[in-house]
């Protein structure tokens, strides 16, 4: 597959990324677990099939200890026991808020209770936006159709 534009390569984009990779590095420095985070990323880029996102957080991921079952059973949370329950609410709120136009009301007031059990505002913030940047990255690769498979850990 060949990418339909390089976003990288103009001016406007790039100015543009440096700013939303920015704000995703900020979130590391967050309370939120990076396990969390990586799981989310994950989850949402299932959702929206983008294979570039999953190819980078998937290897930052095992990268940073996560487990292959885990990892592999991500789709199927659900089913799962591999998952916390604060990892269980930061994957349903990650599918809601990744599925916002397929739900009426946007994310339930349940699915917000329930991650707000498990996390401060601060890691809830983190949460909310660590979703947002996900979906940004994944509209644009799955737009601009970038290919998957030669990320390496660590590379941005």
């Amino acid at each position: 597959m060949e990418a339909r534009l390089n976003p990288m390569g103009h001016q406007v984009p790039m100015k543009a990324l440096k700013h939303i990779i920015a704000a995703g590095k900020v979130l590391e420095e967050s309370t939120l677990p990076r396990a969390t985070q990586e799981l989310v990323k994950i989850r949402a880029s299932q959702i929206n099939g983008c294979s570039g996102c999953l190819d980078m957080h998937l290897k930052e991921a095992a990268a940073a200890g996560e487990t292959l079952i885990r990892l592999n059973l991500v789709a199927a949370w659900r089913e799962a026991t591999v998952y916390t329950d604060a990892e269980r609410a930061a994957l349903e709120l990650a599918e809601q808020g990744t599925r916002i136009a397929d739900a009426a009301g946007g994310v339930s007031d349940e699915a917000w209770a329930d991650a707000a059990k498990y996390y401060d505002e601060e890691q809830l913030s983190a949460l909310v936006i660590g979703i947002a940047i996900i979906n940004t990255f994944n509209r644009l690769n799955v737009i601009t159709q970038q290919p998957a498979g030669h990320y390496v850990v660590g590379q941005y």
